[in-house]
Protein backbone atom coordinates (compact mmCIF):
# COMPACT_ATOMS: atom_id res chain seq x y z
CA UNK A 1 0.00 0.00 0.00
CA UNK A 2 1.55 3.47 -0.92
CA UNK A 3 0.84 6.58 0.56
CA UNK A 4 -0.94 8.26 -2.52
CA UNK A 5 -3.88 8.43 -4.44
CA UNK A 6 -5.10 9.44 -7.59
CA UNK A 7 -8.31 10.06 -8.57
CA UNK A 8 -10.75 8.95 -11.65
CA UNK A 9 -10.71 10.78 -14.89
CA UNK A 10 -13.58 13.53 -14.91
CA UNK A 11 -16.34 11.92 -17.25
CA UNK A 12 -16.08 13.06 -20.58
CA UNK A 13 -19.62 13.67 -22.42
CA UNK A 14 -19.99 15.27 -25.47
CA UNK A 15 -20.98 19.05 -26.06
CA UNK A 16 -24.71 19.67 -25.57
CA UNK A 17 -25.38 16.98 -24.26
CA UNK A 18 -25.25 18.27 -20.74
CA UNK A 19 -27.94 20.70 -20.55
CA UNK A 20 -30.12 19.01 -17.61
CA UNK A 21 -27.19 18.95 -15.82
CA UNK A 22 -26.04 22.46 -16.30
CA UNK A 23 -29.52 23.41 -15.09
CA UNK A 24 -28.76 21.72 -12.09
CA UNK A 25 -25.46 23.05 -11.41
CA UNK A 26 -27.04 26.46 -11.79
CA UNK A 27 -30.15 26.27 -10.15
CA UNK A 28 -30.69 22.88 -7.82
CA UNK A 29 -29.93 23.45 -4.17
CA UNK A 30 -28.70 18.89 -4.09
CA UNK A 31 -29.13 17.57 -0.32
CA UNK A 32 -26.25 16.64 1.64
CA UNK A 33 -24.09 18.28 -1.49
CA UNK A 34 -20.72 20.07 -1.88
CA UNK A 35 -21.86 21.85 -4.59
CA UNK A 36 -18.19 23.06 -5.57
CA UNK A 37 -17.76 19.52 -7.09
CA UNK A 38 -19.77 20.21 -9.94
CA UNK A 39 -18.33 23.88 -10.39
CA UNK A 40 -14.92 22.47 -10.19
CA UNK A 41 -15.67 20.30 -13.76
CA UNK A 42 -17.55 17.91 -12.16
CA UNK A 43 -20.62 16.45 -13.88
CA UNK A 44 -23.83 16.58 -12.00
CA UNK A 45 -25.05 13.01 -12.28
CA UNK A 46 -28.73 12.84 -13.64
CA UNK A 47 -31.23 10.01 -13.04
CA UNK A 48 -33.98 10.06 -15.61
CA UNK A 49 -35.48 6.52 -15.37
CA UNK A 50 -35.65 3.54 -13.54
CA UNK A 51 -36.82 -0.73 -14.00
CA UNK A 52 -36.53 -3.12 -11.39
CA UNK A 53 -33.33 -3.25 -9.73
CA UNK A 54 -31.85 -1.06 -12.56
CA UNK A 55 -31.68 3.13 -13.37
CA UNK A 56 -30.25 4.85 -16.18
CA UNK A 57 -28.97 8.30 -16.58
CA UNK A 58 -29.50 11.03 -19.02
CA UNK A 59 -26.52 9.48 -21.45
CA UNK A 60 -28.24 6.06 -22.01
CA UNK A 61 -25.99 4.79 -18.98
CA UNK A 62 -26.99 1.48 -16.87
CA UNK A 63 -26.79 1.10 -13.45
CA UNK A 64 -27.49 -1.47 -10.49
CA UNK A 65 -29.21 0.27 -7.96
CA UNK A 66 -27.33 -1.03 -4.86
CA UNK A 67 -29.37 1.23 -2.26
CA UNK A 68 -33.01 1.40 -3.56
CA UNK A 69 -32.64 4.65 -4.08
CA UNK A 70 -31.89 5.84 -0.47
CA UNK A 71 -33.04 2.18 1.64
CA UNK A 72 -36.58 3.32 -0.20
CA UNK A 73 -37.47 1.61 -3.18
CA UNK A 74 -38.49 -2.15 -1.57
CA UNK A 75 -40.20 -2.84 -4.83
CA UNK A 76 -38.22 -2.19 -7.16
CA UNK A 77 -38.20 0.63 -9.78
CA UNK A 78 -41.16 1.07 -12.52
CA UNK A 79 -43.77 -0.84 -11.25
CA UNK A 80 -46.77 0.67 -12.46
CA UNK A 81 -49.48 -0.64 -10.12
CA UNK A 82 -48.16 1.69 -7.44
CA UNK A 83 -48.26 4.61 -10.03
CA UNK A 84 -52.02 3.90 -10.79
CA UNK A 85 -53.15 3.43 -7.16
CA UNK A 86 -51.73 6.89 -7.03
CA UNK A 87 -53.59 8.20 -9.97
CA UNK A 88 -56.67 6.04 -9.53
CA UNK A 89 -56.82 8.29 -5.55
CA UNK A 90 -55.83 11.71 -7.28
CA UNK A 91 -59.07 11.30 -9.99
CA UNK A 92 -61.14 10.53 -6.85
CA UNK A 93 -59.68 12.46 -3.78
CA UNK A 94 -56.30 14.73 -4.59
CA UNK A 95 -55.93 16.13 -0.93
CA UNK A 96 -58.20 16.63 2.29
CA UNK A 97 -56.18 16.92 5.47
CA UNK A 98 -56.60 15.23 8.73
CA UNK A 99 -56.67 17.99 10.76
CA UNK A 100 -60.17 17.08 12.83
CA UNK A 101 -61.44 15.20 9.23
CA UNK A 102 -60.47 11.34 8.38
CA UNK A 103 -60.77 9.90 4.78
CA UNK A 104 -60.54 6.50 3.88
CA UNK A 105 -56.95 5.32 2.61
CA UNK A 106 -55.96 7.55 5.86
CA UNK A 107 -58.30 5.51 7.71
CA UNK A 108 -57.63 1.69 6.02
CA UNK A 109 -53.64 2.58 6.26
CA UNK A 110 -53.22 3.35 9.95
CA UNK A 111 -55.64 0.36 10.88
CA UNK A 112 -52.92 -2.07 8.61
CA UNK A 113 -50.16 -0.32 10.10
CA UNK A 114 -51.77 -0.51 13.65
CA UNK A 115 -51.59 -4.80 12.52
CA UNK A 116 -48.07 -5.22 11.57
CA UNK A 117 -47.04 -3.51 14.51
CA UNK A 118 -46.10 -5.06 17.67
CA UNK A 119 -48.20 -5.01 20.96
CA UNK A 120 -50.72 -2.59 21.85
CA UNK A 121 -48.49 -0.02 19.03
CA UNK A 122 -52.16 1.04 17.21
CA UNK A 123 -52.19 4.46 17.10
CA UNK A 124 -50.67 5.96 13.78
CA UNK A 125 -50.27 9.64 13.24
CA UNK A 126 -49.09 10.61 9.69
CA UNK A 127 -46.06 12.69 8.53
CA UNK A 128 -44.57 12.90 5.20
CA UNK A 129 -40.81 11.24 6.34
CA UNK A 130 -38.67 9.77 8.80
CA UNK A 131 -37.15 13.11 10.35
CA UNK A 132 -40.96 14.43 11.19
CA UNK A 133 -42.12 11.19 12.39
CA UNK A 134 -38.72 11.46 15.29
CA UNK A 135 -39.88 15.10 15.75
CA UNK A 136 -42.84 13.70 16.36
CA UNK A 137 -42.27 11.09 19.07
CA UNK A 138 -40.23 13.35 20.98
CA UNK A 139 -43.09 15.84 20.99
CA UNK A 140 -45.43 13.27 22.00
CA UNK A 141 -43.00 12.49 24.38
CA UNK A 142 -42.73 15.16 25.97
CA UNK A 143 -46.24 16.08 26.22
CA UNK A 144 -47.37 12.54 27.41
CA UNK A 145 -45.26 13.03 30.69
CA UNK A 146 -46.69 16.02 31.58
CA UNK A 147 -50.30 15.19 31.28
CA UNK A 148 -49.32 12.30 33.38
CA UNK A 149 -47.21 14.27 36.12
CA UNK A 150 -43.69 14.23 35.51
CA UNK A 151 -43.55 17.10 33.64
CA UNK A 152 -39.49 17.06 33.69
CA UNK A 153 -38.93 14.11 31.62
CA UNK A 154 -38.31 15.61 28.45
CA UNK A 155 -34.31 14.44 27.27
CA UNK A 156 -33.80 12.00 25.13
CA UNK A 157 -30.94 9.20 25.05
CA UNK A 158 -29.58 8.07 21.28
CA UNK A 159 -26.36 6.66 20.19
CA UNK A 160 -23.08 7.65 18.79
CA UNK A 161 -23.54 8.18 15.13
CA UNK A 162 -26.72 7.71 14.81
CA UNK A 163 -28.80 9.57 12.31
CA UNK A 164 -32.62 10.02 13.30
CA UNK A 165 -33.14 13.13 10.67
CA UNK A 166 -32.54 16.62 10.22
CA UNK A 167 -35.44 18.71 11.57
CA UNK A 168 -33.79 20.87 14.58
CA UNK A 169 -35.35 18.52 17.64
CA UNK A 170 -34.69 15.27 14.97
CA UNK A 171 -31.23 16.52 14.86
CA UNK A 172 -30.25 17.05 18.29
CA UNK A 173 -31.00 13.15 18.42
CA UNK A 174 -28.86 12.68 16.18
CA UNK A 175 -25.31 11.19 17.17
CA UNK A 176 -22.86 13.24 14.28
CA UNK A 177 -21.39 15.77 15.24
CA UNK A 178 -20.12 17.42 11.88
CA UNK A 179 -24.19 17.21 10.73
CA UNK A 180 -25.17 19.69 13.87
CA UNK A 181 -22.39 22.06 14.63
CA UNK A 182 -23.66 23.94 11.51
CA UNK A 183 -26.87 25.12 12.93
CA UNK A 184 -26.35 24.91 16.90
CA UNK A 185 -27.50 25.81 19.25
CA UNK A 186 -29.94 22.98 18.74
CA UNK A 187 -33.15 21.14 20.96
CA UNK A 188 -31.26 21.01 24.45
CA UNK A 189 -32.02 17.79 26.16
CA UNK A 190 -29.91 15.30 23.36
CA UNK A 191 -27.91 12.63 25.51
CA UNK A 192 -25.43 9.86 24.20
CA UNK A 193 -24.31 6.84 24.74
CA UNK A 194 -22.13 3.99 22.60
CA UNK A 195 -23.52 2.12 19.70
CA UNK A 196 -23.83 -1.27 18.88
CA UNK A 197 -20.91 -1.37 16.67
CA UNK A 198 -19.18 -5.04 17.73
CA UNK A 199 -16.26 -4.98 15.51
CA UNK A 200 -14.89 -1.61 17.16
CA UNK A 201 -15.91 -3.33 20.49
CA UNK A 202 -13.59 -2.33 23.73
CA UNK A 203 -10.87 -4.79 24.07
CA UNK A 204 -12.56 -7.04 26.60
CA UNK A 205 -15.59 -7.67 24.73
CA UNK A 206 -13.85 -9.38 21.58
CA UNK A 207 -15.07 -12.65 21.47
CA UNK A 208 -18.15 -12.21 23.22
CA UNK A 209 -20.68 -10.38 21.21
CA UNK A 210 -23.95 -10.86 24.05
CA UNK A 211 -21.60 -9.56 26.88
CA UNK A 212 -20.57 -6.63 24.42
CA UNK A 213 -24.26 -5.92 23.40
CA UNK A 214 -24.90 -6.06 27.74
CA UNK A 215 -22.10 -3.39 28.36
CA UNK A 216 -23.59 -0.99 25.53
CA UNK A 217 -27.06 -1.31 27.16
CA UNK A 218 -26.33 -0.60 30.60
CA UNK A 219 -24.67 2.80 29.56
CA UNK A 220 -28.10 3.54 28.51
CA UNK A 221 -28.89 3.01 32.43
CA UNK A 222 -25.95 4.67 33.54
CA UNK A 223 -26.82 7.73 31.39
CA UNK A 224 -30.31 8.20 32.72
CA UNK A 225 -28.78 7.81 36.09
CA UNK A 226 -26.51 10.39 35.18
CA UNK A 227 -28.94 13.03 33.69
CA UNK A 228 -31.97 11.81 37.08
CA UNK A 229 -34.69 9.71 35.53
CA UNK A 230 -37.07 12.33 36.67
CA UNK A 231 -35.45 14.05 33.27
CA UNK A 232 -35.16 11.39 31.07
CA UNK A 233 -38.53 10.98 28.59
CA UNK A 234 -37.25 8.37 25.55
CA UNK A 235 -34.34 6.05 24.78
CA UNK A 236 -34.22 6.29 20.66
CA UNK A 237 -32.94 3.13 18.83
CA UNK A 238 -32.66 2.11 15.48
CA UNK A 239 -33.02 -1.70 15.49
CA UNK A 240 -30.18 -1.86 13.31
CA UNK A 241 -27.93 1.29 13.56
CA UNK A 242 -27.72 2.94 9.68
CA UNK A 243 -24.76 5.60 10.16
CA UNK A 244 -21.75 3.87 10.80
CA UNK A 245 -22.49 1.21 8.59
CA UNK A 246 -25.29 -1.05 9.74
CA UNK A 247 -24.83 -2.37 13.00
CA UNK A 248 -26.98 -5.13 14.15
CA UNK A 249 -28.03 -5.38 17.94
CA UNK A 250 -25.94 -7.94 19.89
CA UNK A 251 -28.15 -10.90 21.63
CA UNK A 252 -29.94 -9.64 24.31
CA UNK A 253 -28.90 -6.26 23.58
CA UNK A 254 -32.95 -4.75 22.67
CA UNK A 255 -34.58 -6.73 25.44
CA UNK A 256 -32.25 -5.32 28.26
CA UNK A 257 -33.27 -1.67 26.95
CA UNK A 258 -36.43 -2.41 27.10
CA UNK A 259 -35.83 -3.40 30.57
CA UNK A 260 -34.05 -0.46 30.80
CA UNK A 261 -36.47 1.52 30.34
CA UNK A 262 -39.91 0.21 32.29
CA UNK A 263 -37.12 0.69 35.12
CA UNK A 264 -36.54 3.56 34.65
CA UNK A 265 -40.07 4.71 33.09
CA UNK A 266 -38.81 5.93 29.99
CA UNK A 267 -40.55 5.77 26.64
CA UNK A 268 -38.39 3.37 24.06
CA UNK A 269 -38.80 4.76 20.68
CA UNK A 270 -37.54 2.23 17.44
CA UNK A 271 -36.74 4.16 14.72
CA UNK A 272 -37.33 1.90 11.76
CA UNK A 273 -36.90 4.79 8.96
CA UNK A 274 -35.19 2.57 7.37
CA UNK A 275 -35.16 -1.02 9.02
CA UNK A 276 -38.70 -1.08 8.32
CA UNK A 277 -41.49 -2.53 5.39
CA UNK A 278 -38.99 -5.86 4.75
CA UNK A 279 -35.77 -4.48 5.45
CA UNK A 280 -34.96 -6.63 7.68
CA UNK A 281 -37.62 -9.40 6.71
CA UNK A 282 -40.86 -8.22 8.57
CA UNK A 283 -42.90 -5.57 7.99
CA UNK A 284 -41.10 -3.81 11.41
CA UNK A 285 -37.67 -5.38 12.47
CA UNK A 286 -38.63 -5.32 15.86
CA UNK A 287 -41.36 -8.06 15.19
CA UNK A 288 -38.35 -10.20 14.25
CA UNK A 289 -36.25 -9.25 17.21
CA UNK A 290 -39.12 -9.51 19.46
CA UNK A 291 -39.21 -6.79 21.77
CA UNK A 292 -42.14 -4.19 21.59
CA UNK A 293 -41.11 -0.51 21.98
CA UNK A 294 -43.50 2.47 22.33
CA UNK A 295 -43.39 4.18 19.69
CA UNK A 296 -42.28 2.70 16.09
CA UNK A 297 -40.78 5.43 13.64
CA UNK A 298 -41.19 4.63 10.24
CA UNK A 299 -41.55 5.80 6.07
CA UNK A 300 -39.57 5.09 3.55
CA UNK A 301 -40.36 1.34 2.68
CA UNK A 302 -44.01 1.97 3.48
CA UNK A 303 -44.40 3.51 -0.35
CA UNK A 304 -41.15 1.84 -1.95
CA UNK A 305 -40.91 5.73 -2.24
CA UNK A 306 -43.80 5.86 -4.96
CA UNK A 307 -44.92 9.01 -2.34
CA UNK A 308 -43.82 10.74 0.27
CA UNK A 309 -45.19 9.37 3.33
CA UNK A 310 -44.10 8.75 7.25
CA UNK A 311 -45.74 7.89 10.39
CA UNK A 312 -45.11 7.32 14.61
CA UNK A 313 -46.87 4.59 15.68
CA UNK A 314 -47.81 4.73 19.63
CA UNK A 315 -48.91 2.31 22.05
CA UNK A 316 -52.70 2.65 23.11
CA UNK A 317 -51.17 4.13 26.93
CA UNK A 318 -49.69 6.89 25.11
CA UNK A 319 -52.83 8.28 23.63
CA UNK A 320 -55.29 7.36 26.74
CA UNK A 321 -54.24 11.07 28.21
CA UNK A 322 -55.87 12.55 24.69
CA UNK A 323 -58.94 11.05 24.80
CA UNK A 324 -60.08 12.76 27.38
CA UNK A 325 -61.32 16.54 28.38
CA UNK A 326 -59.65 19.67 25.82
CA UNK A 327 -56.68 18.04 25.87
CA UNK A 328 -54.94 17.47 22.17
CA UNK A 329 -51.75 16.93 20.51
CA UNK A 330 -50.94 20.59 19.03
CA UNK A 331 -48.76 19.14 16.28
CA UNK A 332 -49.53 18.08 12.46
CA UNK A 333 -48.20 18.55 8.96
CA UNK A 334 -50.49 19.40 5.78
CA UNK A 335 -49.65 16.65 4.23
CA UNK A 336 -49.26 14.21 6.65
CA UNK A 337 -51.53 11.26 5.64
CA UNK A 338 -51.87 12.35 2.23
CA UNK A 339 -55.01 10.42 0.48
CA UNK A 340 -52.58 9.60 -2.47
CA UNK A 341 -49.38 8.80 -0.95
CA UNK A 342 -52.19 6.52 1.44
CA UNK A 343 -53.44 5.09 -1.51
CA UNK A 344 -49.72 3.77 -2.57
CA UNK A 345 -48.85 2.88 0.44
CA UNK A 346 -51.96 0.67 0.09
CA UNK A 347 -51.10 -0.97 -3.03
CA UNK A 348 -47.48 -0.84 -1.84
CA UNK A 349 -48.06 -3.15 1.36
CA UNK A 350 -51.14 -5.30 -0.97
CA UNK A 351 -47.92 -6.18 -3.29
CA UNK A 352 -45.13 -7.24 -0.55
CA UNK A 353 -48.07 -9.76 0.54
CA UNK A 354 -48.48 -10.68 -3.01
CA UNK A 355 -44.95 -11.15 -4.33
CA UNK A 356 -43.80 -12.32 -0.80
CA UNK A 357 -41.29 -9.87 -0.13
CA UNK A 358 -40.52 -10.55 3.46
CA UNK A 359 -40.37 -13.74 2.92
CA UNK A 360 -37.42 -13.33 -0.08
CA UNK A 361 -35.27 -11.51 2.21
CA UNK A 362 -35.49 -14.17 4.64
CA UNK A 363 -34.68 -16.94 2.22
CA UNK A 364 -32.03 -15.24 0.64
CA UNK A 365 -30.55 -12.90 3.29
CA UNK A 366 -27.98 -15.63 4.29
CA UNK A 367 -26.88 -15.77 0.37
CA UNK A 368 -26.48 -12.14 0.37
CA UNK A 369 -24.24 -12.16 3.81
CA UNK A 370 -21.98 -15.31 2.27
CA UNK A 371 -21.55 -13.01 -1.39
CA UNK A 372 -20.29 -10.02 0.72
CA UNK A 373 -18.46 -11.43 2.95
CA UNK A 374 -16.03 -13.86 -0.36
CA UNK A 375 -14.59 -9.41 -0.12
CA UNK A 376 -12.99 -10.88 2.81
CA UNK A 377 -10.33 -11.52 0.91
CA UNK A 378 -9.26 -7.83 0.09
CA UNK A 379 -6.63 -6.83 2.15
CA UNK A 380 -8.89 -3.20 2.41
CA UNK A 381 -11.98 -4.85 4.12
CA UNK A 382 -12.14 -5.00 7.68
CA UNK A 383 -15.69 -6.39 8.46
CA UNK A 384 -18.69 -7.18 6.73
CA UNK A 385 -21.93 -7.05 8.46
CA UNK A 386 -25.54 -6.31 8.63
CA UNK A 387 -28.88 -7.93 8.38
CA UNK A 388 -31.65 -8.76 6.17
CA UNK A 389 -31.00 -7.09 3.18
CA UNK A 390 -29.43 -4.50 4.55
CA UNK A 391 -25.27 -4.23 4.60
CA UNK A 392 -22.28 -2.36 5.38
CA UNK A 393 -18.71 -3.27 4.39
CA UNK A 394 -15.95 -1.54 6.73
CA UNK A 395 -12.85 -0.58 5.08
CA UNK A 396 -9.61 -0.69 7.14
CA UNK A 397 -5.34 0.41 6.49
CA UNK A 398 -4.93 -3.05 8.50
CA UNK A 399 -6.58 -6.25 9.06
CA UNK A 400 -5.11 -7.26 11.91
CA UNK A 401 -4.83 -4.28 14.22
CA UNK A 402 -8.44 -2.67 12.77
CA UNK A 403 -6.41 0.60 12.01
CA UNK A 404 -8.59 2.80 10.59
CA UNK A 405 -7.78 5.51 7.62
CA UNK A 406 -7.11 9.02 8.86
CA UNK A 407 -9.17 11.87 8.35
CA UNK A 408 -7.77 12.95 4.84
CA UNK A 409 -7.15 9.09 3.59
CA UNK A 410 -10.79 9.09 4.09
CA UNK A 411 -11.69 12.10 2.09
CA UNK A 412 -9.65 10.73 -1.05
CA UNK A 413 -10.52 7.16 -0.62
CA UNK A 414 -14.30 8.04 -0.22
CA UNK A 415 -15.17 10.82 -2.33
CA UNK A 416 -11.86 11.20 -4.01
CA UNK A 417 -12.13 7.54 -5.27
CA UNK A 418 -14.65 5.22 -4.44
CA UNK A 419 -17.96 7.03 -4.88
CA UNK A 420 -16.85 7.46 -7.96
CA UNK A 421 -15.39 4.65 -9.35
CA UNK A 422 -18.29 2.70 -7.84
CA UNK A 423 -20.97 4.46 -9.93
CA UNK A 424 -18.56 4.22 -13.01
CA UNK A 425 -18.75 0.77 -12.82
CA UNK A 426 -22.23 0.49 -12.44
CA UNK A 427 -22.80 0.19 -9.13
CA UNK A 428 -24.82 2.91 -7.01
CA UNK A 429 -24.18 2.41 -3.33
CA UNK A 430 -23.27 4.86 -0.63
CA UNK A 431 -19.41 5.35 0.34
CA UNK A 432 -19.96 6.97 3.86
CA UNK A 433 -17.61 9.14 5.93
CA UNK A 434 -20.43 9.17 9.21
CA UNK A 435 -17.82 7.21 11.21
CA UNK A 436 -14.99 5.09 9.96
CA UNK A 437 -14.96 4.34 6.04
CA UNK A 438 -17.63 2.01 4.95
CA UNK A 439 -19.69 0.78 1.93
CA UNK A 440 -23.40 -0.13 2.38
CA UNK A 441 -25.90 -1.72 0.35
CA UNK A 442 -29.48 -2.18 0.52
CA UNK A 443 -31.08 -3.20 -2.86
CA UNK A 444 -34.30 -4.41 -3.80
CA UNK A 445 -36.44 -7.02 -2.07
CA UNK A 446 -36.64 -8.68 -4.88
CA UNK A 447 -33.41 -9.51 -5.26
CA UNK A 448 -31.21 -13.04 -5.49
CA UNK A 449 -28.38 -14.56 -6.43
CA UNK A 450 -27.40 -13.09 -9.64
CA UNK A 451 -28.04 -9.09 -8.32
CA UNK A 452 -26.11 -10.06 -5.20
CA UNK A 453 -22.99 -11.61 -8.05
CA UNK A 454 -23.31 -8.25 -9.61
CA UNK A 455 -22.87 -7.00 -6.49
CA UNK A 456 -19.91 -8.60 -5.57
CA UNK A 457 -18.34 -8.37 -8.68
CA UNK A 458 -18.26 -4.65 -9.49
CA UNK A 459 -16.85 -3.89 -5.57
CA UNK A 460 -13.96 -6.66 -5.71
CA UNK A 461 -13.00 -4.88 -8.92
CA UNK A 462 -13.13 -1.39 -7.37
CA UNK A 463 -11.98 -2.35 -3.76
CA UNK A 464 -9.01 -4.44 -5.83
CA UNK A 465 -8.35 -0.96 -7.47
CA UNK A 466 -8.82 1.25 -3.90
CA UNK A 467 -5.57 -0.78 -2.18
CA UNK A 468 -3.41 -0.66 -5.56
CA UNK A 469 -3.84 3.18 -5.31
CA UNK A 470 -3.68 4.40 -1.74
Amino acid sequence: MGNTMTTTPQHVTEPGRDALANSARDHLWMHFTRHSTYYDGGHVPVIVKGEGSYIWDDHGNKYFDGLSGLFVVQAGHGRKELAAAGAKQAEELAFFPIWSYAHPRAIELAERLAGYAPGDLNRVFFTTGGGEAVETAWKLAKQFFKLTGKPTKHKVISRAIAYHGTPQGALSITGIPDAKIPFEPLVPGGVKVPNTNYYRAPDEYRGDEKAFGLWAANRIAEAIEFEGADSVAAVFVEPVQNSGGCFPPPPGYLERVREICDEYDVLMVADETITGFGRIGDMFAMNRYGVTPDIITCAKGMTSGYAALGAMIASDRLFEPFKHGQTSFLHGYTWGGHPVAAAVAMENLDLFEREGLNANVLANEGNFRRTLEKLNDLPIVGDVRGAGFFYGIELVKDKVTRETFTDDEAERLLRGFLSKALFENGLYCRADDRGDPVVQLAPALTCGQKEFDEMERILRSVLTEAWTIL
